[in-house]
């Protein structure tokens, strides 16, 4: 080796240029691995459960006891993520049917006149369709828990905020993030504070002004935080950590550039169907219970009648919905991997054991302390339990007792729990609709989490906030 190339080497180096950030299906396969090894170490243990008068699975505070232990070998990880794709197989084949049918809807060019549309109403002001789309979708999350239904939302907005001057990253803020920082700091959602507040045996939807107030401060808190992103990134594109595979995105838009404003009669009927959709899945999750399968039907019918309008052929529609299906089969994959996380740590029995130790922590320390202690116990525990209202049916009946303890209200402690629970969604790979999401936007794992982590602190640090207020006027 010459003294130039060494040189260079230590250039490389120095600047960071010779470390290559590992892909996410790596990334989310060492913590799988991780999980495994971690069934030898940690003891089998097991709560007993019973159903409530809600026809809810609760845990019975108190029955906790070791049981024997399963440690996943090696066959059994191998299995894991097979087991977890056939586990997410309703996201997944909601993935393929939504890029199916979007890719269709794309085909017709009616998506492209709406984008010009959009950025001429928007001319010179294009920062305000942030707080305007954030706001409406983290209202979504805090209503009627909206995060799931987040999902198609995303490929419509990357060709938009691309066109905007913005990246993907954006895109999947203003939707996804949006609907789980509602979701998060919720009053009304039904999926977390509704269980939570019956679990602990408080009136449904107590202490609904003080939830209002930390709503409105965490979605102004990150819709500042977007923003001041969002600029950045408008002014110099480089500096996005997505920037060289949203430069591939722009390229195939950059024939709506030279699109006019007249947008012709196919064109408007598929716009007002895509806006009907839109209606139709907020008026099936609110009266009808709709979810993945529901709303997969309405947008497989959108696509299907978007082609037709948009007089493509039967062999165009069928080539476009296949071609967008394949689109998904990474976000898939990962989101199986991701599944097969929890499958080995719920098939070694030491997420009981788990919960134990952490509520045994808590109950050693008093007051104040024991409050901020149990936000990051409960985020430990989401890693765990992605889902909102198992979490509560888990947790719930063991914390909220404990709380009484150590003078922790119960309304404070469904308070740590929505918090603990919701805004770590948006950094857990072993969150399904995290993963499904960021492929769609086609943000690799790494990039997401190095993007999120500022705002996590940002997030924890007003939970903290939230949780000495509530601790000082002695909400309950």
């Amino acid at each position: 080796m010459n003294l130039a190339s060494l040189k260079k080497g230590l250039a490389k180096k120095k600047s960071g240029e010779g470390f290559k950030v590992p892909h996410t299906l790596v990334i989310i396969s060492i913590i799988l691995v991780i999980v495994a090894i971690a069934t030898y170490i940690v003891p089998g243990g097991s709560y007993e459960k019973i159903v409530n008068e809600a026809g809810k699975t609760v845990v019975v505070d108190g029955s906790f006891k070791y049981i024997e232990s399963n440690p996943q070998g090696i066959f059994a990880l191998l299995q894991a993520p097979i087991q977890g794709i056939i586990a997410g197989a309703e996201i997944i084949a909601f993935l393929f049917v939504v890029g199916g049918s979007f890719n269709i809807i794309t085909r017709t060019k009616a998506i492209d006149f709406g984008i010009v549309r959009i950025v001429n109403v928007f001319k010179g002001k294009e920062i305000l369709i942030i707080p305007i789309l954030f706001t409406i979708f983290s209202l979504g999350g805090a209503v009627f828990g909206m995060t799931e239904e987040a999902i198609p939302f995303i490929t419509m907005m990357v060709p938009l905020v691309l066109v905007l001057g913005y990246d993907s990253i954006v895109a999947v803020a203003i939707t996804y993030l949006a609907c789980n920082t509602g979701f998060a700091a919720a009053m009304l959602n039904p999926f977390n504070v509704g269980i939570a507040q019956s679990i602990a045996e408080l009136p449904m939807y107590s202490g609904i002004e003080y939830r209002t107030i930390v709503w409105i401060v965490s979605t102004i808190a990150s819709i500042i935080f977007i923003m001041f992103y969002a600029n950045k990134i408008k002014k110099n594109p480089k500096l996005s950590p997505v920037y060289e595979s949203d430069e591939k995105k722009r390229q195939s838009l950059s024939s709506v550039e030279n699109i006019d404003d007249k947008i012709s009669l196919p064109h408007k009927i598929i716009l007002l169907l895509l806006v009907a959709c839109i209606g139709i899945i907020i008026w099936g999750v609110l009266a009808k219970g709709f979810w993945i399968t529901e709303i997969g039907s309405v947008f497989l019918a959108i696509g299907v009648l978007s082609g037709i309008i948009g007089r493509l052929s039967a062999d165009e529609m069928a080539d476009a919905f296949i071609q967008g299906a394949k689109d998904m089969i990474g976000a898939a994959i990962m989101l199986g991997f991701a599944r097969a996380i929890l499958i080995i740590a719920e098939n070694s029995n030491i997420i009981d054991t788990i919960l134990f130790q952490l509520a045994r922590v808590i109950g050693t320390i008093p007051g104040i302390l024991a409050s901020y202690i149990m936000l990051p116990v409960q985020m430990i525990i989401n890693f765990f339990i992605s889902s909102g209202s198992g979490q509560a049916a888990l947790t719930m009946p063991i914390l909220a007792p404990l709380g009484d303890l150590v003078g922790i209200s119960r309304q404070l402690t469904v308070l740590i729990f929505q918090l603990g629970d919701g805004f770590s969604n948006a950094m857990f790979p072993t969150s399904g609709i995290l993963i499904a999401c960021i492929g769609l936007g086609g943000i690799p794992y790494s990039k997401w989490l190095k993007w999120i982590l500022p705002l996590q602190a940002i997030l924890f640090t007003l939970g903290i906030v939230f949780i000495t207020i509530a601790q000082v006027i002695g909400w309950s």
